[in-house]
């Protein structure tokens, strides 16, 4: 993803950059994607209660779907880990959030890309890209009900920024920035 944007007018350094990414490839050539269908062991988390209930949106309940399959097999548990590198292109400035999803203990789905606006904080870069692995997680829990699968209960998604998860909690939050605000709703 980073070194696409060079393609354009490559020069010697890039190709630089490129054998050193190849070079870690071939080196890891052994590495693997195993599937793990057991459920995770979550219970070691404690179980934090953050009142949904008395903000906005009161009586909110997730969509599912009537015309979908009749779930059959296992259930499975839904886990997404996001992360941001904050200013990752000095020249631009903008940062890159990264997303793994896990179905049980299988990864599935991956997603990195830079973000569209310059943040001056990890604040508030870690709250887009936790508004996009929401975005991403409300679909991928549609299309496995619709492709028969049982999700079993909440998804849960792990970051590093317990502020965002905090401020996420209080109506009268003061955020600063309309995509942050937007991000919030």
């Amino acid at each position: 993803m980073t070194m696409t944007k060079f393609r354009a007018a490559p020069r010697n350094g890039y190709m630089r950059r490129l054998q050193r990414i190849a070079g870690y490839s071939a080196k890891m050539r052994h590495g693997a994607i195993r599937f793990r269908t057991e459920l995770p062991n979550l219970s070691s988390l404690e179980n934090v209660e953050y009142g949904w209930e008395k903000i906005i949106y009161r009586k909110v309940t997730e969509v599912i779907p009537t015309d979908a399959l009749k779930p059959l097999g296992k259930l499975i548990k839904m886990i997404a880990y996001v992360n941001v590198n904050l200013m990752h292109d000095i020249v631009t400035g903008r940062s890159v959030t990264g997303i793994i999803h896990l179905l049980n203990q299988t990864p599935v789905e991956w997603f990195t890309k830079r973000q569209p606006i310059k943040e001056m904080t990890s604040y508030g870069a870690k709250f887009m890209a936790a508004r996009t692995a929401t975005r991403q997680i409300l679909e991928m829990r549609t299309t496995m009900r619709y492709l028969g699968v049982q999700v079993n209960g909440p998804t849960f998604l792990f970051g590093y920024n317990k502020t965002v998860v905090e401020s996420c909690n209080i109506l009268k939050a003061k955020l600063h920035k309309r995509h942050v605000i937007l991000s919030f709703y």
